[in-house]
């Protein structure tokens, strides 16, 4: 499924309307718009550029050259989708995931058709699609699902710990919000992106709490992602990744969902990787393309999608969860 290595690879932005005021843009990763659609995701105070650069290095870019047709959204808000975060900006995760995400995969099915579509996702991306999963509102099938640095729960404890989350995300950002409406987290370089009041409270909940639910109904995604037959899931995270997607926790994010199809792969030195990656580097290194981008694709493609037998996807791989 690898692109032509003569082919040129196309760029393009989308824009995606979710209300009359809110449109997401999505870029667009292709040779010639060929391939299976791939969905790749950001996390928490960052967008879309985390997979791509504008010279075009990155992940995206680079599983387009392995023929996948890649659409890497920023949530609303961030990014180049409009209008931008503000103070009077209403809206959290509930919005992300029963509209931002929804019409993300309604427009990649009105391009590519109702196919299956690969997704990937960095930090707290891999906690937004694993919710979506527990709880779709479009029907979507997803083959295998590869997470960079993906942890729900923040279970660690160490100083630069309680400086990064108790001090900075908690007590400064509460502040900042309380005096701005919202958090403008790039002026305060605690990442590359805002966020609003809301989504900071509801992610607040959801890495305080040890159940995992819904802010208002009580739904229960940990229960529910263990009665499901999850995509075959990859985490990968790095040994340098000191706090906001350390090992520890990215496990416990494995092992919440039910772990089976899934595997743990720690990158490091000692595990023959050439670097101990960090939580941003994981995605952003020079040598990422020749020492763990490969893995990656490698395991999108080793799934095929079967028909479910019993409502839930089926897949080739019944491999239990396993850690390198």
């Amino acid at each position: 499924m690898a692109a032509s290595a003569t082919a040129p690879l196309l760029k393009e932005s989308l824009y995606v309307p979710v209300t009359a005021t809110d449109t997401l843009h999505v870029k667009r990763f292709s040779v010639q718009q060929q391939g299976p659609p791939a969905l790749l995701l950001h996390g928490s105070i960052e967008n879309g550029r985390i997979f791509y650069s504008k010279s075009g290095k990155g992940f995206a870019p680079y599983l387009a050259s392995q023929g996948f047709d890649v659409f890497v959204p920023d949530l609303r808000g961030r990014g180049k989708s409009i209008p931008r975060i503000s103070g009077s900006s209403s809206f959290g995760l509930t919005h992300s995931l029963e509209e931002d995400i929804p019409a993300i995969i309604s427009k990649i099915k009105e391009l590519k058709g109702d196919v299956p579509q690969y997704w990937g996702a960095h930090s707290w991306g891999g906690v937004l699609l694993l919710a979506y999963l527990a709880r779709p509102v479009v029907a979507v099938k997803v083959p295998s699902l590869v997470f960079f640095a993906s942890k729900r729960r923040i279970s660690i404890w160490s100083p630069k710990k309680f400086f990064m989350i108790d001090v900075m995300w908690y007590w400064v950002s509460k502040a900042v919000i309380g005096a701005k409406g919202y958090l403008p987290a790039k002026q305060l370089k605690m990442g590359s992106d805002s966020e609003t009041f809301l989504t900071h409270e509801q992610t607040n909940e959801w890495v305080v709490k040890r159940q995992w639910r819904h802010w208002k109904d009580g739904f229960d995604y940990a229960q529910a992602l263990q009665q499901m037959q999850l995509p075959p899931t990859l985490y990968l995270c790095g040994a340098k990744d000191e706090v906001l997607g350390h090992p520890t926790d990215v496990e416990k994010l494995l092992l919440e969902t039910g772990a089976k199809n899934s595997q743990l792969q720690v990158l490091s030195k000692a595990n023959g990787n050439l670097h101990d990656y960090g939580h941003v580097d994981i995605l952003t290194h020079p040598d990422a393309a020749q020492d763990h981008f490969p893995v990656a694709v490698a395991w999108l493609k080793k799934f095929t999608f079967l028909q479910p037998t019993n409502g839930n996807p089926g897949h080739e791989d019944d491999s239990g969860p396993s850690r390198n």
